[in-house]
Parts: C-alpha cells; structure tokens; sequence
C-alpha cells in the first residue's frame, strides 16, 4: 500500500467500482479500498443469513432452505435494456463476467388495481387502464411522439420540446390525470409530478428510452443480472483488476490527509500510506464533504412463499404506484425476483417496496404501506430507511469526488448520471460509451 497511485477510491458501491474500472482501462494506476470485506457497500447483495444478522440480529429460519441460495440486493434497481447502464456494461465488456435474464414483467396500480403497462400501442389501445375517451386522445399523442423530429418544425404540431413544458403538452391532446399518471409514470418513469412544470424534452427521452428498451425483448423493458445486484460491482472490480488495479477488502482508512494548500494527498491506514492527487469515495468517507438533501429512502425487504398476486404469477416484476393514486409526494416502486434470477430458493420470492421520504418523517415503515399491501401475505420484512446524500462541491479544488447516494428510482440511469458526471470532472472530458474496450492478453480465453 506504501505506493504513489493516480487516483484512490474509496468504497466498493457500484458507483465506485464503475469508475475505477473505467479509469484502470484507461492506464491510471488505481488504488481501490474499501472498508468491508465484501464487494459492493450499499449495493451489496447478502445471502439470507447475513440480512438476518444486519436486520434482526438472529439466525435464519431453516425453512427457507440454503442460505447460500439466497441473494438479497439492499437497493433494489433494474436495468433498462436499452439505457445508458447497459451501453456502459457493454462498452467496457463486463457483460462477460455476467448473466443477465429479462425482468418478466412491468405493472402499474390504478384504481385500485394493478395493471399490466402495455407493451405496444395496440395493448395500450386495448388496456383497462384508459378510458374509451382517453385511448382516442393517447393514440394521437404516441403517433406525435413517434414522429416527432426535433429538426422538422412541420412533425411539432407547434410543439418545440425543448420549452414547452410536459403540462402543457398533456393540455394540448387532452389528457387528463389518469392517462397523465400512466405516461409520466408508468412509461417515463418520473419519481414525482415536478416534471409537468419542466421542458418536456426529457418526458419525451424517457418514453422513448422505455419504448426502446421494451422493443429490445419485449415484455417489459427491465434486466436483471442472474445472482442479484451485487455481481455488478464484483465485475467492474475484476475488470480493474485485470487492468493493473489494487484492491484492499477489510482494509480502514484512518485518516484522509491534504497538503498545505487542502488538496488532498493520500490516506492513511494504521502505520501505511497511500498517495494521490486524487480521490473518489461514496459520502460515508466524506462526512464533511458531504451533505444530506432534506429527503430520505425508505425500503422494506418482503420475502414471500408465492408470487405477487394479479401480475400473473410472474417471476419477476416491476409495479409502479403513481403518486396520485396513494395520495403521497413521490411514487412508490415495487420490485420482485425470484429463483429464476437465482437469487432465493425454489418457491420463495424477493420484493422490495420502495420510496422517498421528507426528512422530517418520523414513522417512515408506513410509508410503503401501500406497496406492501399489495403482495399478500409477507413471511418476512425488513426495513432499512438511508438518508440521501451529494457532495458539497465539485472537486476542482481539492481534489475530492464525492458520489451521490442511490435513490429510490427503479433503474441505473440516474447512477449511470452520476458516474459520468464525476468521470469528466475527474478526467476533464465526456465519457464516451462506443464500441468496445480492447482486452489485453490476460482476459483472451
């Protein structure tokens, strides 16, 4: 560890590992640690007596069979099969080190009732979740987003995304509450309806991104890596590895230390020293140079013996609950996988209800009651609630990159977001997700 690296990173989240894979392909002589002697941080993925012994502090029950069998993600997240994630996994070809199986599944609740999200504009034309009236009015709103070309004013209809807020495009087809909960929520996948009052040009990315991602497998747009979340950032750490990265497992870090000038210089571990001119770390590294956003995450682990009832016993699902439709602030996300992605034994099923909370909340559990209600009978719950965190500056100065807590959102965009911002404030350049890496002789079979 006594050693002069270019960059040191501290933590194993997903974030982290991303960056220094992306780093050591590119020659920086890396220097990854992290204080837990297993891989991942808060995106880790315990086996079944280890979330017994976080969250209880008791043995598992036997009658869940092999302990090993289990693989239960602490942030639930899925990947969208044509999004930004996925071109990263590509572009670096961890996608050899890993499995990934299609998310069987894709739910909205309304009124009452979860529905399946359509999978085409037929099946949308043909769902219960719009009215007669309403399906009439989305028709002409889909051809409009399907033929919409930003540099063609005549596909517009007067519309330039760009400015024109999402609120006023709804107005302009007609579209009321319901359907608005079903685009902006179920199919573009905003958290909250803040978006209405925004320039409608990321609505209108987001859909298509969905529509993408479901034309790529159908039925719905998610994957999800065989043996949960946690292989995600085991491949990225391998593939820094085989770039010449160092990594340390179990290791404390004691003392962060800057020069006279408060850049940062290295770190210090017991009687070891490490040096760098730079750093990147998750928030828990960075008390002081981290702050919390007023806003916490709710999550309740729920292990179940069946699948979540009316999704047609899938084996793997998403359900959105709109916000409106539970009179809360921010949507509440269902995620649930199972023995098909290996990560429970035959016949049992891991859901995760999540949401964001205001800080201020005092009985966070009840929250996600909405969500957890809608699986049947529960064997066994967990609830975990995290505060989210950014960083407090950029990094210019000091030399510090600070990464963002993970939300509650269902996916890895907004992860993939906080990767590439800090990858061109650490290199001073976009990264770049085309084409392939070149592996070197000790990846060739």
């Amino acid at each position: 560890m006594n050693d002069e690296y270019d960059v040191i990173v501290l933590g194993t989240g997903l974030t982290e590992c991303i960056l220094s894979g992306l780093l050591s392909i590119e020659g920086k002589k890396v220097l990854h640690i992290d204080r837990n002697d297993y891989y991942g941080g808060s995106t880790a993925s315990l086996h079944l007596s280890q979330l017994y012994s976080k969250f209880k502090g008791t043995p598992a029950p036997e009658s869940f069979g092999k302990d090993r069998e289990f693989n239960v993600d602490l942030i639930p997240k899925f990947a969208m099969a044509s999004g930004e994630f996925v071109n990263i996994l590509y572009h670096t070809d961890v996608t050899r080190y890993l499995e990934f199986r299609q998310v069987e599944g894709s739910f909205v609740y309304r009124d009452g009732t979860i529905s399946k999200v359509p999978s085409s504009t037929t099946e949308a034309l043909a769902s219960p979740l719009l009215s007669i009236a309403e399906k009439a009015r989305a028709k002409s709103f889909f051809e409009f987003v399907q033929n919409y070309d930003f540099s063609n004013p005549s596909t517009q209809q007067g519309l330039d995304l760009n400015v024109v807020t999402m609120r006023s495009v709804y107005k302009h087809f007609g579209l009321e509450i319901g359907a608005q909960d079903f685009i902006g929520h179920a199919l573009a996948l905003h958290f909250d309806d803040s978006y209405l009052d925004k320039p409608a040009k990321d609505t209108y990315e987001r859909i298509c991104l969905y529509v993408n991602s479901l034309a790529r497998y159908g039925k719905s747009p998610y994957i999800y890596p065989v043996h949960g979340l946690g292989e995600l950032p085991q491949g990225f750490a391998r593939l820094s590895a085989i770039h010449g990265g160092t990594y340390m497992l179990a290791q404390p870090v004691d003392e962060i230390l800057y020069d006279e000038g408060g850049k940062f210089s290295g770190i210090r571990s017991g009687s070891e020293t490490a040096t760098a001119k730079l750093v990147i770390g998750d928030p828990s590294y960075f008390p002081t140079k981290s702050r919390k956003t007023g806003q916490k995450v709710v999550r309740a682990i729920c292990l179940l013996n069946h699948p979540i009832p009316n999704t047609n016993n899938a084996d793997s699902v998403q359900i959105v609950i709109p916000q409106n439709q539970v009179g809360r602030s921010s949507d509440i996300y269902i995620a649930c996988v199972s023995s098909a992605h290996n990560v429970a034994t035959p016949g049992h099923y891991v859901a995760i209800v999540s949401t964001v909370i205001p800080a201020t909340v005092t009985n966070a559990e009840s929250e996600v009651d909405a969500g957890v209600q809608l699986l049947g009978t529960v064997v066994e719950k967990f609830v975990h609630v995290d505060d989210l965190y950014e960083p407090m500056a950029d990094g210019a100065a000091d030399g510090v990159f600070v990464s963002k807590s993970y939300d509650a959102t269902s996916h890895f965009e907004s992860t993939s977001a906080d990767v590439k911002d800090i990858y061109r404030r650490v290199t001073g350049v976009e990264l770049r997700v085309e084409g392939k890496v070149k592996r070197i002789e000790d990846e060739e079979e």
